[in-house]
């Protein structure tokens, strides 16, 4: 999809340099997934001590 963005050129050319990204495309790819990724782990941490698993390892493995 073609979009047309108006971006600060100085933080262009530092993000470039940062993420080494060859292309401005391959920097705005990048930036999305980070996006994403970020968004994930947080929702992720959001279920940290409300999921009770009980979870026995030794008889898990099998170590009765």
């Amino acid at each position: 999809m073609r979009t047309t963005l108006d971006i600060p050129e100085n933080l262009i050319r530092e993000a470039l340099k940062v993420t080494k990204s060859k292309t401005k495309t391959d920097l705005i790819k990048k930036a999305l997934e980070n996006i994403i990724q970020r968004n994930r782990i947080r929702r992720i941490k959001d279920f940290k001590g409300k999921v009770d698993l009980n979870i026995d390892l030794d008889v898990l493995r099998k170590r009765i």
